[in-house]
């Protein structure tokens, strides 16, 4: 359960002495510096500190800006943090998840983003309505040129936008992959993560492992989760898959595992869908 502090700046000008000093001070027992954008969301120190927080560590920060510089990216951290079972906490600013007020601070800010993107989704629509009323063709009128850096930039933008949707997703399928991978078959994960959500909320397999492969690039998973699972004798699968329910928690009942694996369509040993305890 360490504190670990994470100090940046933009240029070679700025120091981080001050923000090294207030962390210090805070108790952290080492803190990280990196020269680069706030902006900048593949900072190579902020990735190998996010790599390396374990379950009841605390990321601290002097001030929010100092990791992130977009709420989307801030709580695209934050979730990745709490997948991992870790904490965020900012000395200057109300937030603390491991508190029930900054944990209260940080849904007010999910729900100023979420509103800020229904916005963004409105006057876009409105703009491309207005300018096709008038004759005028939407769009980027560099991707109609085939402009290469008018593409990356789309790109980047795409790839900013599937990080995003899948940092609000974390907590439902990162714990599961770390914790069974490559233990154990992706059908079987996928079947496992499906269980208790609802259908319209369900992964396929090939999403799932993009995701996967995304946060394996970005450093966010172990690369062992990509692996080729270990081939299992038929009855050695549904012990697996039970204990797999029960590590997921702890405290579920067996009347509840029934229903979770009948959710599954797993079938009973005498080849039934319906599992009684």
């Amino acid at each position: 359960m360490a504190l670990i502090g994470y100090a940046r700046v933009s240029t070679e000008d700025q120091t981080p002495r001050p923000q090294v000093d207030a962390l210090s001070a805070a108790g952290c027992a080492e803190v990280h510096q990196e020269q680069a954008s706030g902006g900048d969301r593949g900072r190579p120190v902020l990735a190998r500190v996010l790599k390396r927080m374990g379950r009841g560590d605390t990321l601290i920060v002097m001030r929010i800006d100092r990791l992130a510089r977009s709420l989307s990216h801030l709580l695209e951290v934050i979730d990745l943090l709490d997948a991992k079972g870790a904490f965020f906490r900012s000395l200057q600013d109300p937030i603390d998840t491991a508190s029930p007020q900054g944990k209260f601070t940080l849904q007010v800010l999910g729900a100023a983003a979420e509103f800020e993107r229904a916005l963004i989704r409105e006057r876009t629509k409105t703009g491309l309505a207005s300018a096709r009323s008038n004759g005028r063709i939407g769009g980027n009128p560099g991707l109609r040129a085939g402009d290469p850096t008018a593409i990356r930039r789309l790109r980047a933008a795409r790839l900013d936008g599937f990080m995003e949707r899948l940092a609000d997703r974390a907590p439902e399928w990162v714990p599961h992959v770390r914790r069974l991978r490559p233990g154990m078959a992706w059908e079987d994960v996928v079947r496992l993560i499906n269980a208790p959500l609802p259908r319209d909320r369900h992964w396929t397999q090939a999403r799932l492992l993009r995701a996967t492969r995304a946060y394996v690039r970005d450093g966010f998973l172990p690369p062992d989760v990509l692996k080729r699972a270990e081939r299992r004798h038929r009855d050695d699968r549904l012990p697996v898959i039970v204990a797999a329910i029960k590590g997921s928690d702890p405290n579920i009942t067996l009347q509840a595992i029934c229903a979770r694996l009948e959710a599954m369509r797993e079938r009973t040993p005498r080849g039934r869908t319906t599992w009684q305890p």
